[in-house]
């Protein structure tokens, strides 16, 4: 009997595969097998030739990676970008951005989501954990472009009870949506704007609904500093105390992450992950970075994320990939660490545990979901590959990213995006932006003060 034809075949290719050490590898002359949005095998290319398929890719000499995951941003920022250059965190808040942020309409924040999700695609993301305002509207445009996310909505306990409310509604009605490529969670803040109170009741929320927490704690060392100062406490020991620690949690950045902080995120009773975005610590002067060789030791997953565009400039992974490899040689003294294919590991399995999805992207492999980029190193800063591990994160860039799929979709072929209109978007963000970026009216939605 004649097989069913597959779905889609990509071939030939070489293949980043992980083995059951998790250790990173490359399966050459390959090919990847994908039936009803799902990874059913990886074979050879002389194989997959034999296999009937609906459609097929050549992917002749490229390399398929598992798409990768940015693990927290504020995508509707890219509207942003540039704004608020060469400030100190404190300025960057409370006199551009925050002001700016108060003049935020539903439209807005539809268009900056669907200018960042072409930003992603293009640059081979194909899930983004996402932590702002409006979020309807970000989940309206996961739906309709394809991307995979993970959506919470930002609240402050100045908002009052409403806030978290609302942070409630939104995770349950969008839970599973977009055909299960979304997935949700309860989002404050962060421990300097919503308070004791508010960070237990969204702990029992979570508990009580089976949602993750995202949110930001431990940004800096200032903020470590700051808490210590005024409540005989560290953030993370306001997530400890508080429950937090008890639900799954992504906590955003950690820079600030002390020595004593360690233990508890090591005892904590539900998944913790960290999310770090590298380029905007080195933007703002903050003194330390994410602690990713300790929390490694811990068994912590340590993601790679951008933050916004209007901090980071950018929602480039590949950057964040090559930045967290450099940094922490930098910061430990030590050129044998992060190595090529210890960060690969971070950009796949350690980034898709970190929003929750461990079991279901992250790694190219049968029973995946096939969210699979092809990536091109034909190019003169590609050549020649003594070592692929190091090519990919020290000497590719998101623009040799050919082609992007989702749950077996291409959103791009050959650099073509084929669910997005980028010049539409960008015609009616720019006739939208003098309203948004008025500041005349002395308002901001919160203020900074750590």
């Amino acid at each position: 009997m004649t097989p069913s034809p597959a779905g889609l075949i990509i071939t030939p290719c070489t293949v980043l595969t992980h083995d059951d050490q998790e250790r990173v590898g490359f399966v050459r002359d390959a090919a990847i097998v994908v039936r009803d949005g799902v990874v059913e095998s990886v074979t050879s290319s002389a194989r997959a030739a034999e296999l009937p398929a609906m459609e097929r890719i050549d992917a002749r000499g490229q390399i398929a990676l598992p798409g990768l995951v940015n693990c927290h941003t504020h995508a509707p920022m890219v509207a942003l970008r540039g704004i608020a250059e060469d400030l100190p965190t404190e300025e960057w808040f409370n006199d551009v951005v925050w002001p700016i942020e108060s003049n935020l309409t539903e439209k807005d924040v539809e268009l900056g989501a669907r200018l960042a999700c072409a930003e992603m695609i293009w640059g081979g993301v194909t899930c983004f954990a996402d932590h702002y305002f409006s979020m309807d509207a970000v989940a309206a445009v996961v739906e309709e472009c394809g991307i995979r996310a993970h959506l919470g909505e930002a609240y402050f306990s100045s908002q009052g009870p409403q806030g978290r409310e609302k942070s409630l509604e939104f995770a349950l009605r969008q839970r599973g949506a977009a055909g299960g490529r979304i997935t949700t969670a309860l989002a404050p803040h962060a421990p300097y704007t919503v308070d004791e109170p508010d960070l237990t009741a969204t702990a029992a929320l979570a508990q009580e609904h089976g949602l993750p927490v995202h949110l930001h704690a431990s940004e800096n060392r200032d903020q470590a500093e700051t808490s210590l100062a005024r409540h005989g406490v560290t953030p993370i020991e306001v997530l400890r105390r508080t429950g937090i620690l008890d639900t799954d949690v992504l906590i955003a950045h950690g820079s600030g992450i002390l020595d004593r902080d360690l233990p508890l995120l090591a005892s904590a009773a539900g998944r913790t992950a960290v999310a770090t975005a590298p380029r905007g610590y080195l933007k703002f002067a903050w003194p330390t970075t994410t602690p990713v060789r300790a929390l490694r030791d811990l068994g912590i997953p340590v993601g790679l994320a951008t933050d916004g565009a209007a901090s980071n400039n950018s929602l480039d992974v590949w950057e964040s990939m090559a930045l967290t490899a450099l940094i922490q040689k930098s910061t430990t003294g030590d050129p044998r660490w992060l190595t090529s294919r210890q960060a690969l590991h971070h950009a796949s399995l350690q980034s898709a545990r970190a929003v929750g999805l461990g079991d279901v992207v992250g790694s190219i492999a049968p029973g995946r979901r096939a969210d699979i980029i092809l990536v091109d190193l034909t190019g003169p800063h590609t050549q020649p590959v003594h070592d692929l591990a190091a090519t990919l994160v020290h000497s590719a860039r998101s623009s040799d990213v050919r082609t992007t799929i989702v749950d077996g979709r291409v959103l791009m072929r050959d650099r073509e995006l084929l669910t997005i209109d980028v010049g539409a978007v960008v015609r009616e963000l720019g006739e939208r932006m003098p309203a948004l970026l008025d500041r005349s009216h002395g308002r901001r939605i919160q203020s900074y003060d750590t």
